[in-house]
């Protein structure tokens, strides 16, 4: 998979060179073609969004700029710090150099295509999945991790708008609140594809967020979801697709394994019947459901020391007994909660919890900044793993992401020679492939703090503006 990196000279696009190499591309490194300079040319050339603000923020620049803000924490994801980066890239590769000044970023980074890092974002996540090794596969199955969370952001009138707050909060109190539903690797634990919604009103929920989202699930896919997405429509038209699915049992549904055709002790062949056309489901597109659905339905407990036995029924269109044992979907559904720690990895270590920008477009511009640099540091641990003969969910993403982000300033700043590039990458990621995730089966931790917070404020329960003049009426 090795390939020479384009001139960027002759393309007239100088600087994304920095970006690809700080990301330990180069010559005979594997996945070098996920983040070439010459994908992110064309991407943002056919959304007509490759600029040079004021003659230094160009787009390579400024990506570069913002994706260091999405890796960073603290301090460091401050719109200050990133132009602190961009003026010592400046004076160490003997350019003009910008002002303190961060309005002239903030307004450069406006100008980078949603649209355009969204697809970016994508290519990275579908080229690394096509090039896995065949030993992450299961049963040579592509298994897609399905789940949903929610974020805040500022408070501002625009993201009130697009975005409200909880209609349980008084106004000025909460913050504006976005729902996504996320499609993710198990194999790589790359991010697919994201949707996003206000948290409440008309089709948008969870569900509805993936029906936008099923052109992402592939024939060799299999969709693995929780009982909130195990309807008879959603498995339906997953089935259409040539996608199978295993999802746990929605609870409303009642098991009876008396009934159906009988594989093995809880495991057995059941037939669903087509509901009643929902109010979002077109005439047209409900004429392509089947009338029947053939499943089926497994029973299992999970027994764990010093834990209460959990039963689980599972309900999933890999109906073949012989090839597909009641084992091996027991395992495979115990993969989902790999998605729970994917999506925990995005909000702590890249901030998404409460996001920082004061837009709607700059939310979601912030959000694919941020699923593009979370791609980018598993397409770096992919390479350490195989290398080294490894998992790529066995390596720390944590680790990764800060063995990138202590080597990023010597690359791009030129401290590390060109003809020492692979070497130097090459000894990062076996560094990295050291860095493994620990196998803690059976931990037990209570939900309790030990920390007390230094200052144990009452939270807020009437806007700002109202408690400002409280205080001044206080003082009178």
């Amino acid at each position: 998979m090795s390939r020479e990196i384009p001139d960027t000279k002759k393309r007239g696009t100088a600087g994304f060179r920095k970006i690809t190499e700080s990301f330990f591309t180069g010559k005979g490194l594997p996945f070098d073609t996920l983040l070439s300079e010459e994908k992110i040319v064309d991407i943002f050339s056919k959304h007509n969004n490759l600029f040079a603000a004021n003659g230094i923020y160009s787009t390579a620049v400024v990506l570069w700029a913002f994706l260091g803000q999405a890796l960073r924490d603290g301090k460091e994801a401050s719109c200050q710090f990133a132009v602190s980066c961009i003026i010592d890239f400046c004076l160490l590769n003997n350019r003009t150099a910008p002002t303190q000044d961060t309005g002239v970023y903030c307004v450069a980074r406006e100008k980078l295509s949603e649209r355009a890092l969204r697809e970016l974002s994508g290519e990275v996540a579908n080229e690394l999945e096509a090039a896995t090794d065949d030993s992450w596969l299961w049963k040579d199955l592509h298994p897609m991790l399905i789940d949903g969370f929610n974020f805040t952001m500022p408070d501002t009138p625009e993201n009130q708008a697009v975005y409200p707050q909880s209609k349980s909060q008084q106004p000025g109190i909460g913050f504006p609140i976005a729902r996504a539903v996320a499609i993710v690797s198990l194999a790589t634990a790359a991010v697919m594809n994201v949707a996003i919604g206000p948290y409440a009103g008309k089709e948008t929920g969870e569900n509805a967020l993936l029906r936008t989202l099923l052109s992402t699930l592939k024939p060799n896919h299999l969709a693995v979801m929780d009982r909130y997405y195990c309807s008879y429509m959603m498995l339906a038209l997953l089935l259409n697709q040539g996608t199978h699915s295993c999802a746990r049992k929605h609870h409303l549904r009642i098991s009876d394994f008396r009934r159906g055709r009988r594989l093995s002790k809880h495991d057995h062949i059941i037939i669903w019947t087509r509901p009643q056309r929902p109010q979002w489901m077109s005439e047209e597109l409900y004429a392509q459901i089947p009338e029947t659905l053939e499943l089926r339905e497994v029973h299992f407990n999970i027994v764990e020391p010093g834990r209460r036995t959990q039963s689980l029924e599972i309900i999933t269109t890999l109906v073949d007994a012989d090839e597909y044992t009641k084992e091996d979907i027991a395992e495979l559904y115990g993969f989902r909660w790999n998605v729970e720690l994917d999506i925990r990895s995005i909000k702590s270590n890249l901030n998404l919890r409460h996001v920082r920008c004061k837009s709607p477009q700059m939310v979601r511009r912030e959000l694919w900044t941020m699923i593009l640099a979370y791609n980018l540091i598993r397409s770096t641990a992919a390479s350490a793993a195989l290398l080294h003969g490894k998992l790529p969910r066995q390596i720390s993403f944590t680790s990764t992401c800060q063995f990138v982000l202590s080597s990023w300033s010597l690359i791009a700043n030129g401290s590390v020679e060109r003809s020492r590039l692979v070497e130097f990458s090459l000894r990062k990621l076996k560094e990295i492939a050291a860095c493994v995730v620990g196998n803690r089966p059976g931990r037990i931790e209570p939900r309790v703090l030990k920390r007390r917070r230094d200052n144990a404020y009452p939270l807020m329960k009437k806007p700002r503006a109202v408690l400002r003049a409280e205080l001044r009426k206080q003082c009178t």
